[in-house]
């Protein structure tokens, strides 16, 4: 008797036991089996994932996939690239704050409906009474004078606004210049491999040249294996800088936020521009940055935004002035035309004591404006820095490029020396693949000279506040570099 009557209630027991499990999702367990196990995910969630996860590529840049131009490759990155679309959302969220702070200024009104049935009991003589009540009604709350409080609260809000505008803008510029960085080196890469697939050739034309004296007998078997060592180590160079290549092209694409494996291709030519020195000098480009730098106005917004707390931490402490009132109408069974009713009043509401919090508040919210004022200049301080050091690291990388353009001349000259005196039988085998040695040194130096003055000018550009979302600059460059010297 006993275990049957337990049973059903067991049973019970077990079932409310394992409601209380671990929960599924779309029918697979809602966690791994064990810590050493992996979740697997329902199927529509990997897909549905997969899908927003797809890039954007406009339509009309589509036909020109394989030959994008850096505009074209900066717009791609600034349309994918998630860092843009929260610094934007981040702004409109702060356009949409400081709209609602707006509305302090204008009263808050509000309607109420209600609709009352009753009916009483009979009781003593007194017959039961069913009676219908309709009050529709407006309330109106406004502020009229609070020692600046609401004042302070639209200054904040607006203040932050410009913050985040400002904030947004220095984004725009950072990413410009990260997809510049990326693109430059993608084309380095590129004209190195050219430059050491030349090397190549080159060392297979000495190495042919070696085999060709040691046929005849006036070159050693020495000259022959120094001549393909040479040429081995050569397409070596070219081996590994093609897997650069490809890491770079991956990254590139990584930053215009496109999968790895897009089949896209670029347009060098922006990096081919005659190298110029800057017209202006490092001292108007420094005043230029601390007038213009975005992140810099962002961090003086803020500023302005912490010191209007103040304000609203001051109010707190003072009287505030405040009009009320409500009007409505009530319908009832036995008043079927209804009747009016108001109220109005006038308060002042004065703050006495609050435990100190207030005062509190107030010196919080100073000490946080004086903060804002030590961040902002010490982000002044470093703008101007980072002007000083890209302005010469300009400068340095135009004098770099013009002196590994006369190294080139000088190396591909002293090669072909070496080249026509060894085939002439009067240069050793050692002479030549020395020449050759600092010819493929002296085009990797050119090249890599090419990428830190475009480098650099992206950078300065960025650093001045004078980098726009094209990946242009209004820096102004004078291109007959060679026949001046760069303003100090």
């Amino acid at each position: 008797m006993s275990t049957r009557s337990n049973g059903p209630a067991a049973c019970l027991v077990l079932a409310c036991v394992g409601c209380v499990g671990t929960p599924s999702v779309s029918g697979l367990p809602g966690v791994a089996p064990s810590s050493s196990a992996a979740w697997t995910p329902p199927r529509e969630i990997r897909v549905r994932d997969s899908v927003a996860a797809r890039p954007s590529v406009p339509a009309d840049l589509e036909q020109r996939i394989r030959r994008l131009t850096l505009a074209e490759v900066v717009d791609l990155g600034l349309r994918n690239n998630p860092t843009t679309r929260l610094s934007w959302a981040n702004a409109r969220a702060a356009a949409a704050a400081y709209g609602s702070a707006r509305g302090a200024y204008l009263p808050t009104i509000d309607g109420d409906v209600t609709a009352t049935r009753l009916k009483t009991v009979a009781s003593q003589g007194r017959s039961a009474v069913s009676q219908s009540v309709l009050s529709p009604s407006l309330s109106l709350t406004y502020l009229l004078f609070d020692f600046g409080g609401r004042s302070g609260t639209i200054g904040a809000a607006r203040n932050a606004l410009v913050a985040a505008d400002f904030t947004h803008n220095a984004t725009l510029q950072n990413v410009v210049l990260q997809i510049q960085a990326a693109y430059f080196q993608y084309i380095a890469n590129r004209a190195l491999l050219q430059a050491q697939r030349i090397t190549v050739r080159e060392a297979q034309t000495n190495l042919e040249a070696a085999e060709e004296r040691h046929r005849v007998g006036v070159a050693t078997i020495a000259d022959v294996l120094q001549a393909r060592t040479a040429a081995s180590q050569a397409e070596l160079a070219a081996q590994a800088t093609e897997g650069d290549l490809q890491t770079s092209r991956g990254a590139l694409a990584l930053s215009l936020g496109l999968p790895a494996n897009l089949p896209y291709d670029i347009d060098s030519t922006a990096a081919q521009a005659p190298v110029a020195v800057l017209a202006d000098s490092v001292d108007v480009l420094i005043a230029r940055a601390v007038a213009a730098r975005p992140d810099l106005a962002a961090a003086r917004a803020e500023y302005e935004a912490s010191r209007a707390q103040i304000s609203v931490a001051r109010a707190s402490r003072l009287p505030s002035l405040e009009l009320n009132g409500t009007g409505g109408r009530t319908y009832t069974s036995s008043l079927p035309q209804g009747g009016n009713n108001y109220t109005l009043s006038l308060g002042l509401r004065i703050p006495l004591f609050a435990g100190f919090s207030r005062i509190y508040d107030q010196r919080q919210a100073a000490a946080l404006a004086d903060a804002a004022a030590a961040r902002t200049d010490a982000l002044s301080q470093q703008v101007v820095f980072q002007v000083f050091s890209s302005y010469y690291a300009l400068r340095t990388a135009d004098r770099r490029v013009r002196t590994s353009e006369d190294l080139m001349a000088s190396a591909q000259l002293s090669n072909d020396v070496a080249l026509g005196m060894y085939k002439a039988g009067v240069g050793s085998v050692l002479d030549l693949l020395t020449a050759q040695s600092a010819l493929a040194d002296a085009r990797a130096q050119q090249v890599m000279a090419r990428l830190e003055w475009n480098s650099s000018l992206a950078q300065l550009a960025h650093d001045a506040g004078a980098l726009d979302e094209r990946g242009g600059s209004s820096l102004r460059l004078e291109p007959d570099s060679a026949s001046r010297t760069p303003p100090r």
